[in-house]
């Protein structure tokens, strides 16, 4: 059966209201009309207005309800309309959220995900498209977790509805309408561990590191370049924060030569933080410096074809992964 991502994801929202009363839903045009992207579509009908909240457009306000709520024992799943916003609510997650187990030495426990969708290639323009992952890194005790297929999308979703701290859930836009073909007996993971980093394709000549919808791109040029005789390995991060950094290391001591590749901006950003820990875990088993691909350094325009050349794209990774091998 022909699953999409964004379905899997309404799926497992449905499967864990119906377990745990003490979970709510709560974001901006999420019940009636579904959500902006129609991944919570039904579930207002199914569970009413006390479980599936619509809220006012006050980003910072629904979060700062949701936290509330966390601490006393609710489970909220809050929708951000656009990863933009996020910054909107950086002062509830880096002064509130993230800091109450902290301060109350583990008693105080902060349930809360916060589904963002992100990314662009939708032509939305500067305010509806980017990927602030950076910013987020720099948050103690929150996760990170940007899902780049939908067989693993219920696994870690399911993973961080259960953890018991704040998790920022990244949903890349052109991702929800990714379909895979689910078997029969079910081939979704029901729960897949946070932090534990996946290497979906195995390789000899040089190391892609990425996440989320470039998973994909990667594994393209991969593949194309296997034709050739070139061997390339592709690492999933699934967790941003915590990073994998085990699963990272025996991949570079094993190939030595690193390409990052993700949708934010360079300076202070995934990849910047990527390249630090092989650095200081195992810089002696590169042999050549490590190249990564990321946004340019502008607004992100409109226009599809400027848009494409401002974002990661297929030629750009494949263009990166030559001049690594030919230096």
């Amino acid at each position: 059966m022909l699953k999409t991502y964004s379905q899997i994801i309404n799926e497992t929202l449905d499967e864990e209201l119906k377990k745990d009363d003490s979970i709510f839903l709560i974001g901006e045009d999420i019940g009636v009309y579904g959500g902006a992207f129609g991944v919570t579509k039904g579930l207002f009908e199914k569970y009413g207005r006390q479980r599936i909240i619509d809220s006012p457009m006050s980003e910072q306000a629904i979060t700062g309800l949701a936290v509330g709520a966390a601490i006393n024992g609710l489970k909220p799943i809050v929708e951000i309309m656009f990863m933009d916003f996020v910054t909107l609510i950086y002062d509830q997650l880096m002064n509130h959220a993230s800091i109450f187990n902290y301060l109350s030495d583990g008693k105080v426990s902060v349930p809360l995900v916060i589904r963002v969708p992100a990314g662009g290639g939708r032509g939305y323009g500067a305010t509806h498209s980017k990927s602030l992952l950076g910013p987020l890194m720099h948050i103690p005790n929150i996760k990170i977790v940007a899902p780049s297929n939908a067989k693993e999308v219920r696994g870690l979703l399911r993973a961080s509805i259960l953890d018991k701290n704040p998790v920022i859930f990244v949903e890349h836009k052109l991702l929800y309408s990714l379909k895979e073909e689910i078997g029969e007996a079910g081939e979704l993971e029901d729960f897949i561990p946070l932090g534990k980093a996946n290497i979906v394709k195995t390789g000899k000549d040089l190391l892609i590191i990425s996440f989320s919808k470039q998973v994909l791109d990667c594994v393209e040029v991969a593949n194309k370049l296997e034709k050739e005789g070139i061997s390339i390995e592709v690492l999933d991060l699934r967790t941003i924060k915590p990073l994998d950094v085990e699963t990272i290391k025996k991949s570079v001591e094993k190939i030595g030569k690193v390409l990052i590749v993700e949708e934010g901006y360079s300076d202070c950003g995934v990849a910047s933080e990527i390249i630090s820990k092989i650095n200081e875990c195992c810089f002696y088993s590169l042999s050549c410096p490590i190249k990564r691909v990321c946004t340019t350094e502008n607004p992100i325009p409109c226009s599809s074809k400027l848009e494409r050349e401002t974002l990661p794209n297929i030629d750009r990774i494949e263009s990166a992964v030559r001049g690594i091998l030919n230096d």
